[in-house]
């Protein structure tokens, strides 16, 4: 059971450097040495993932997905490849460190308020948070519960498959293994896919509707024609 949990490898600087943050090294070079391979041999490939996410997205938050895919695609493709990565020998799961989940969810904790003070403007998306203002402590109460639970559910899904993949691996090495890989796999996906949904209905609720929005646009056109209109009828000396 001792190859489940993290373990040092070195340390760089006095800081310990664990398995999986190395494993999270190779993946990333991994990702990028094939997205360079398919980008050149097959770039319709890449078309198709690119536009299969940017439809994902957007169909959960029920606006386009352009603003959002680079950070939505980005976690979907690291946590899937992340989550899988452990079959691979001699690598672990970064996914299976709870240090790794806690960074991706404080990722998307950061990105919630980052886009919505972006569409809505600093001091609309503080009043949206305490609107009443009595309401200020839950909601930020909300937001942390909402993080903590979005690491603990990665982690606790992958640990725990990786967990019994090794149990049942001991009792039986010569039958279990290939049914395992197929089981780790549909999950790691799946747990991809949850983790981006979640992400993405996350940041959606601290936007406002597609409604507002527009009333918000031709409030600020109207104010913009009014000024424009009342500096055109000034006398001008």
């Amino acid at each position: 059971m001792e190859e489940v949990f993290p373990e040092v490898v070195f340390s760089l600087f006095r800081i310990p450097v664990r398995d999986t943050v190395v494993s999270t090294w190779v993946m990333m070079a991994l990702i990028i040495a094939v997205v360079l391979i398919v980008r050149r041999l097959k770039p319709t490939a890449l078309e198709l993932v690119v536009d299969f996410l940017a439809d994902f997205i957007a169909e959960i938050m029920r606006r386009p997905a352009d603003p959002f895919l680079p950070l939505l695609g980005s976690l979907a493709l690291f946590i899937a490849v992340g989550n899988v990565i452990g079959l691979v020998p001699f690598l672990k799961s970064p996914t299976s460190d709870l240090n790794t989940t806690v960074a991706l969810s404080l990722v998307v904790f950061v990105a919630v308020h980052v886009y919505g003070v972006r569409t809505m403007g600093l001091i609309t998306y503080l009043k949206s948070l305490a609107s009443p203002i009595f309401l200020l402590p839950l909601e930020l109460i909300s937001q942390i519960s909402r993080t903590i639970s979005l690491s603990i559910r990665l982690f606790g899904n992958v640990f725990s498959a990786e967990i019994i993949i090794a149990i049942l691996f001991a009792l039986a090495p010569l039958i279990v293994p290939l049914p395992l890989q197929g089981f780790s796999i549909f999950t790691g996906l799946l747990q991809a896919y949850i983790f981006t949904a979640l992400a993405a209905v996350y940041i959606a609720a601290g936007l406002p509707n597609e409604t507002e929005e527009i009333k918000q646009k031709d409030g600020e056109n109207e104010f913009r024609e009014y000024i424009n209109n009342k500096l055109e009828s000034e006398p001008k000396e």
